[in-house]
């Protein structure tokens, strides 16, 4: 089996603001974590999040979350990279309920994976529009944070 090569790309901080929908007829929960900024850092890249992104939950009956995010980060020279992730968010009923409080979980103690693509325009990024990544999550008390990583 071909042995799987990754580089680190950055880490992404989230703040978002929880909106509930609820229980919906299709019969999964709804909810979105608006984003209102963040940070990422990384060797190549860093800059901002800008507001107004999200992250559209649905959390079905057999307890798995899916992710559906869409952000737009600025880095430190000024150019806008697009950045979309899905991905799976599954936990223990425990860790669900420290979760629905807010509370810091660490990437241990839950499935929290992403796939993750990239947009730009910007001439020394177009790099980032023909690679994969991907993220391991954890949850903070103000939004969540990925490392990202660069598939080779």
């Amino acid at each position: 089996m071909t042995e799987i090569e990754f580089t680190p790309l950055f880490v992404v901080e989230f703040q978002t603001s929880p909106q509930v929908v609820g229980d919906v007829p299709m019969g999964y929960f709804r909810r979105a974590g608006i984003i209102a900024s963040g940070t990422f850092t990384g060797e190549r890249l860093s800059g901002t999040v800008m507001p107004g992104g999200g992250d559209w939950l649905r959390k079905g009956p057999d307890g798995v979350t899916h992710l559906d995010v869409r952000a737009i980060l600025r880095t430190e020279s000024g150019d806008g990279i697009y950045m979309t992730y899905t991905g799976r968010l599954k936990t223990s009923s425990e860790v669900a309920e420290r979760l629905l409080r807010r509370e810091a979980v660490s990437t241990n103690e839950m499935y929290f994976r992403t796939a993750v693509a990239f947009e730009t325009a910007a001439p020394d990024l177009l790099w980032l529009n023909d690679i994969v990544a991907f993220g391991m999550g954890h949850s903070t008390p103000t939004g969540p944070r990925y490392e990202i990583f660069e598939l080779l």
